[in-house]
């Protein structure tokens, strides 16, 4: 195997525990990330409002994401970050590395220098629920957690995306999720089957130009398909080769 390849599926492994993990970050690392010296804290920046005090449309990264609207509310915190995180590169590369204090010292090096290669822009994150009469009556409600990270390296965001779902695959633990249609760079995965466990969850895994987006998704058993597909494929139609919203 390639030494690119070791990378990216050693990153997509991290990433993967991460994700279903849930966001297990600290406010901590992202204030020892992003202080200057003598700088007490570090707060995320508020958005932006015109004179009217309208809050700004989102630009950039962030604009990628799909808004909320009448369909899709506000979802659960993401950790201490709130519903709606922007990041920059040297905040996400420290939130990556904070990831593998519990290894080895020679792993952790190791991944760490592959963590500084891979040349982190930015990563932003919101969480959503669905909110739509339609899916409330039929009871097909569902919360979602959407990351996109914008690396330098087009080639490494494929790598990535497209390790994360051979590990799954490989794995032999996880079911197979649902196609999202028109996006053939997406995968989706679903838990083991368990009879007891009243919630369903699934991991979905993809790539658009420079951008790896990555969406955990979660409701009661059974998650409706094409419901949560339609979501998903919402989220990546915002998003054009090489990165910028439509």
């Amino acid at each position: 195997m390639r030494p690119g390849r070791i990378a990216a599926v050693s990153g997509a492994v991290l990433l993967v525990a991460a994700v279903i993990g849930g966001v297990g970050w600290t406010s901590a690392t992202v204030d020892a990330a992003d202080r200057d010296p003598g700088k007490p804290t570090w707060r995320f920046p508020k958005p932006a409002k015109d004179e009217g005090g309208e809050t700004k449309s989102a630009k950039g990264l962030a604009g990628m994401l799909l808004p909320y609207d009448e369909a899709y509310t506000p979802g659960p915190d993401l950790g201490e970050f709130g519903n709606d995180v922007e990041l920059n590169g040297r905040q996400a590369t420290a939130l990556r590395k904070e990831s593998l204090r519990d290894l080895p010292r020679t792993q952790r090096r190791r991944l760490e220098k592959e963590i500084d290669e891979e040349h982190i822009k930015g990563v932003v994150m919101r969480s959503y629920a669905s909110a739509d009469s339609y899916v409330i009556y039929k009871k097909q409600t569902f919360t979602a957690s959407v990351t996109l990270s914008r690396l330098e390296n087009q080639r490494t965001v494929r790598d990535i995306s497209r390790a994360q779902n051979e590990v799954l695959d490989a794995l032999g633990v996880f079911r197979k999720g649902p196609k999202i249609e028109g996006h053939k760079n997406a995968g989706c995965f679903l838990p083991p089957k368990d009879k007891t466990e009243k919630l369903d969850m699934m991991f979905c895994s993809a790539y658009v130009g420079d951008v790896l987006v990555s969406a955990t998704v979660s409701g009661i058993k059974p998650l409706d398909g094409p419901t949560v597909t339609r979501f998903l494929a919402a989220q990546l139609d915002r998003i054009t080769d090489p990165g910028e919203a439509v």
